[in-house]
């Protein structure tokens, strides 16, 4: 994908956060709140494949070990952090300053930096990053529409962290998923199709079929809109605002 292309995916999510987000710049709370979701997103388990990498980039789709970078239909991903709830209202306010890490597997189901049973891939670090929210709670990543592999329905990983540290401050982890039809659709098409580690595994593990899944994600469902040369999504996580003594 050219540059003039990935800008183009890159706008599809930004268009329509100017106009969202204005009554915030102009005073109007509660307009923005009424905009928004403001809902506690649920938290879901990390998972093994986590790895610390520090890697502040957008782009997520190279390694920088070796410049390659990986194949896939583009994803252009926004993700708006809020914290919800304050001394027992429904407000809900940008979080800035937060970093934000995602990750998740290449189209043939393996993650970068990790030694699993079926894979070694320690060193290579495709599909991680992380962006740091600006003013108006948001982060902005192009990545690639993930793979699968057995046990596990299409997800990404993420972990919002509220202090720049790193070693200190809240965290808050879980995972964003797909509808099975987009997928279908996706994973018919080569680089997905026909990846023979799967084995025996012949059907792809689905929403409902996932034990993760089914504690919490229908609310952590993507609604993707498509773009030339792949799609773009746009995602609210809700925080529980921390209590005061």
């Amino acid at each position: 994908m050219n540059r003039r292309k990935l800008l183009g995916l890159l706008g599809i999510t930004g268009i329509g956060m100017a106009g969202r987000y204005s009554s915030i710049h102009a005073g109007s709370e509660e307009v923005a709140r009424k905009m928004i979701s403001c809902v506690v997103t649920p938290q879901q388990t990390e998972g093994p494949y986590f790895v610390d990498e520090r890697l502040h980039r957008s782009d997520i789709r190279s390694d920088p070990s070796d410049g390659s970078v990986k194949d896939g239909l583009p994803l252009a991903l926004e993700m708006r952090v809020f914290t919800v709830g304050n001394e027992g209202t429904d407000r809900c306010l940008p979080l800035a300053k937060a970093i934000v890490d995602i990750w998740h597997c290449d189209a043939q189901g393996i993650y970068s930096d990790v030694e699993d049973r079926n894979f070694n891939t320690v060193g290579k670090k495709f599909l991680r990053g992380y962006q740091v929210t600006d003013r108006n709670g948001s982060v902005r990543f192009i990545s690639i529409y993930p793979g699968w592999y057995p046990g596990r329905t299409v997800h990404i990983h993420f972990k919002i962290r509220t202090d720049p540290g790193y070693a200190r401050g809240r965290e808050f982890t879980s995972q964003l998923y797909f509808d099975d039809a987009i997928t279908d659709k996706v994973h018919a098409q080569p680089p997905y199709a026909g990846y023979a580690r799967k084995g025996s595994y012949q059907q792809r593990t689905r929403n409902e079929d996932d034990s993760i899944y089914l504690k919490g994600g229908r609310q952590l469902m993507l609604k993707l809109t498509e773009a030339e040369m792949g799609y773009a999504t746009a995602f609210d996580v809700g925080l529980e605002a921390e209590k005061r003594d």
